[in-house]
């Protein structure tokens, strides 16, 4: 009898690897595949980079209080985000979807309505795709392509024991909104008549519907010289894309609860949900803010840069990556990621 092995056993990140260990590459352009946030293609001058992203309905997103202007948009910025993490320029993006009867041609339009801003402020062009039709709501994949000089090209699996710890923005706010919004449907669910409770959150609820890839940090690592030892886009929470930095680069890392840059209205938010700000920030995902890493040479060029916080430090115990609680334990960070 053949064994049949549950994916809920190998979660999210045991799937990749175990994809991974199987494909072998075999052109002499491709310089990276899976296992970074975009593959590598050597384009002779420059590296090419290559992205693509899924989003299902009742998965990713509920339309139930999801603008399907909105979420055009964070679908783009979910591709923009990946190229960034690389240290790369996006150029062009195509877009898949596949549509269930329910949905309108204006419903359409309003979704690309969404991609076309997007498109406009990271400056890339929308350049094709595939519409097919769907059983079960709407889908949507965007693949993105970019571009990076060779000497500046960052991968997740460089960083260096003693590199400072770094992200940008802050988190959490992006599943807190999440959550809120659920609070809402539910509400409205048990009571059409009910008006939601969303007054004074616009910025959590904007970090979930509305994310921005950070390409305005990429630029300005660009003007003062600092080019990452490592990077990543924090999609899945910190405490995960802070694993695969350690797993690839074989090292281990301290994080500082107490330098968790977090915002205001998120802890408010963590608050009246009874949620630690602390969690969603290490293991909420979707701020699609950069984590990287950079030596303490480069300090000196960031330390005024007020979109970017120091939250720690890479040291050499491989696999090693702990939470510097502000009581002073120490904790061990886990990865969250799905199971199927």
């Amino acid at each position: 009898m053949e064994t049949r092995t549950e994916i809920s056993s190998l979660g999210e990140f045991g799937l990749i690897q175990r994809i991974n260990k199987e494909i072998r590459t075999q052109l002499p352009d491709t310089v990276r595949g899976i296992g970074d946030d975009a593959a590598v293609i050597d384009l002779g001058e420059e590296f090419g980079l290559l992205t693509s992203d899924m989003m299902l309905e009742g998965i990713h997103f509920d339309l139930t209080f999801f603008p399907l202007k909105h979420l055009g948009y964070k679908a783009i910025s979910a591709g923009i985000a990946d190229i960034a993490a690389m240290n790369g320029v996006p150029r062009q993006v195509t877009v898949n979807i596949a549509l269930s009867n329910r949905f309108s041609v204006e419903a359409v339009d309003e979704l690309y309505a969404g991609m076309k801003v997007a498109c406009k402020d990271f400056k890339v062009d929308l350049v094709g795709g595939d519409t097919t039709s769907s059983r079960s709501g709407l889908i949507i994949s965007v693949s993105a392509f970019g571009k990076v000089k060779k000497d500046k090209i960052v991968y997740r699996n460089t960083a260096k024991p003693n590199d400072l710890l770094c992200v940008t923005g802050d988190l959490g706010g992006a599943y807190l909104g999440l959550q809120l919004l659920e609070r809402e449907k539910q509400v409205f669910l048990a009571n059409p008549n009910m008006q939601p409770e969303l007054e004074g959150k616009d910025y959590v609820i904007q970090r979930q519907l509305r994310p921005e890839a950070r390409m305005d940090v990429i630029y300005e690592f660009d003007e003062a010289g600092v080019i990452p030892t490592s990077m990543i886009d924090v999609s899945d929470g910190l405490a995960s894309d802070l694993l695969h930095i350690c797993a690839q680069s074989g090292v281990g890392a301290i994080v500082f609860e107490e330098h968790l840059p977090i915002d205001e209205q998120t802890y408010l938010a963590a608050s009246e949900l009874n949620i630690g700000a602390a969690t969603a920030a290490l293991n909420g995902g979707e701020d699609y803010e950069l984590l990287f890493t950079v030596s303490q040479s480069a300090y000196e060029k960031i330390k005024n840069n007020p979109k970017i916080v120091v939250v720690g430090y890479i040291t050499d115990q491989k696999g090693q990556v702990e939470l510097h609680s502000k009581g002073g334990t120490r904790v061990p960070l886990t990865a969250q990621g799905w199971n199927a």
